[in-house]
């Protein structure tokens, strides 16, 4: 015997009956359009949160806008942000009598509020003119912005942090760096210049002229290790020789002292002029990409390019290396601190610039670099 399913719908028997059916299904299908209306403000402003690169007053007032569209009569709603001295509003607020407001508090502490006001009158609903649907969407809005604004005020303080580091780094380098090239070198030196002195008035075949010559040779060993330290710390001639002389001087030295070939291009630089900061730390992203090929990458050949093309420097740096899990190693770098990817990652944050990674395992590593060449332009940015 074969099993037959009933698909017979019950309809309302009276026209009374069908008339309340279909206010019924009216009233839920709009019920139901408004809580569509209300989750897509919600997705709206997490899918929003994602965007780092957005500034916070930019994305406080596209949050702004995807409230008004998400409430009971959107076509005369207007909505705002506060947070703290600044207003970030939709493009038609206006303050009415029909208001609905709720606090923003970031870490405990009040310091601003989201405010939805409708532009006419409206019938009295659960609280004034609005649902109390929309409250629990206005708490819930307000408490997604605190949380935004409270990740952005971390992220930008431990930013603010990390380049403190890097500045304290640099000019701890630069201290050590004269201390051993000013006195230590030149002491070490000074004590030679007297030790040949000493040995040249020492009889030729005397045990002692031989042990003096040995004790000059170490010390020169000494202050040629000194003065190569030094120099790494602080590369000589960076404000007197300029950016391209220094980096081709560092290259030449490196490949000799590392068996690595490595080619330099530089193309529109001519003319440009570089404040400190931004030759030594382009000088130190150099370096340490190159410190990097030569632990990590396996690689026999570097090529580094550097382009002037206003109002940006880009900066390229590709080696024939074994390349690497990029995502692995990058997120390793922020958990670790690493003073590799992560350093170079922060410097060029101070520089106010970009700084894009390319690798798979076997295919070497790419790094561009794009900084404002004028530094003044950024600090009035």
């Amino acid at each position: 015997m074969t099993a037959q399913t009933d698909l017979s719908v019950e309809f309302p028997a009276s026209r009374q009956e069908w008339l309340d059916f279909v206010a019924r299904s009216r009233k839920t299908e709009s019920a139901l359009l408004e809580r569509i209306k209300e989750l897509n403000c919600l997705y709206g402003i997490t899918r929003l949160a994602q965007r780092a690169d957005r500034p916070l007053d930019v994305l406080l007032t596209t949050i702004a806008e995807l409230i008004r569209a998400s409430w009971q009569f959107p076509d005369i709603t207007c909505a705002s942000i506060r947070l703290d001295d600044a207003r970030h509003s939709s493009e038609n607020f206006r303050h009415t009598p029909w208001c609905q407001t709720s606090p923003i508090t970031v870490r405990g502490e009040e310091c601003g509020e989201v405010e939805v006001c409708y532009l006419e009158e409206r019938p009295a609903c659960d609280e004034g003119p609005f649902l109390r649907e929309e409250r629990s969407l206005i708490d819930a809005v307000s408490d997604l912005v605190g949380r935004i604004v409270a990740q952005r005020r971390a992220e930008e303080q431990m930013r603010a942090l990390s380049q403190e580091l890097i500045m304290a780094q640099e000019n701890e380098r630069q201290r050590i760096a004269r201390e051993l090239h000013d006195h230590l070198a030149q002491d070490l030196s000074l004590a030679r210049a007297d030790l040949d002195r000493i040995a040249a008035g020492l009889p030729a075949d005397g045990p002692w002229r031989g042990q003096s010559g040995a004790l000059a040779e170490r010390l020169g060993a000494a202050i040629r290790s000194i003065r190569d330290l030094a120099y790494g710390l602080l590369p000589p001639g960076l404000t007197e020789l300029g950016l391209v002389e220094t980096v081709l001087a560092h290259c030449e030295d490196f490949s000799l002292r590392h068996g690595l070939a490595i080619d330099v291009f530089a193309d529109g630089l001519d003319g440009l002029e570089f404040d400190f900061d931004t030759q030594i730390n382009i000088y130190r992203l150099i370096q340490e990409a190159l410190n990097n090929v030569r632990k990590h990458a396996r690689a026999s050949r570097v090529t580094i390019r550097l382009l002037g093309s206003y109002p940006n420097l880009l900066v390229r740096i590709e080696d024939d290396g074994c390349g690497m899990d990029l995502e692995r190693s990058l997120s390793q770098a922020g958990r670790n601190r690493r003073m590799g990817l992560w350093s170079m990652r922060e410097r060029v944050r101070l520089l106010g610039g970009k700084i894009s990674f390319k690798s798979k395992p076997g295919q070497g590593l790419h790094i561009r670099i794009e900084t404002p060449l004028n530094r003044s332009s950024r600090e009035h940015d």
